[in-house]
């Protein structure tokens, strides 16, 4: 039995569920989410306040959509009634980001300044000059749009300059002078 799928959700106060054939539709007071569900592997149930997911039989699929399906449904259930944030750091010499609009300026290093623009439902705040905020109610999206937001200048491993993720570990390389075996 699965460890997460046999855990119910619990629902908190203003979040409603609303259950179809194949699709899970959780509304909240931060806005509503769909989810498509796999209604031959998982059965869906709303009872005392908790949502439960059940698996159908036992075989491999029925396992594997059990816990995926139970941590989607909780994931949009947080993402409705709080949200989800993701942060991004900035580092480097000149490196500086500044918001105009719903758009993003960033000054990466590079010859011409980067706009990013946010897609629907992720908001972007900027905090001081190296700090970049991401908030979203779908954990995916906000993931993703983090990802590509770092991916525009990644951290790079001899002087650590680049975006990175708040809290982040880069490992820094030994330059030219620290090679071995020099004659």
């Amino acid at each position: 039995m699965s460890r997460i799928g046999k855990l119910p959700v619990a629902l908190p106060s203003g979040v409603n569920v609303t259950l179809g054939e194949d699709e899970v539709h959780v509304k909240g007071p931060k806005g509503e989410l769909r989810q498509h569900i796999l209604a031959q592997a998982v059965v869906v149930k709303i009872e005392d306040g908790n949502v439960l997911v059940e698996r159908k039989g036992d075989g491999k699929p029925q396992r594997s959509a059990h816990g995926l399906t139970r941590s989607l449904i909780a994931n949009m259930v947080e993402g409705v009634s709080k949200g989800f944030r993701k942060s991004l750091e900035i580092q480097g010499v000149g490196y500086r980001a500044a918001k105009a609009g719903e758009k993003l300026n960033l000054t990466l290093g590079y010859s011409h300044p980067v706009v990013f623009a946010a897609p629907k439902g992720v908001s972007l705040s900027v905090e001081g000059q190296n700090k970049i905020h991401v908030d979203g109610i779908d954990k995916q999206q906000v993931g993703q749009v983090a990802a590509e937001i770092r991916n525009l200048r990644p951290p790079e491993p001899y002087k650590g300059k680049g975006i990175r993720y708040e809290g982040e570990l880069v490992r820094k390389k030994l330059g030219k002078a620290g090679k071995a075996g020099k004659k």
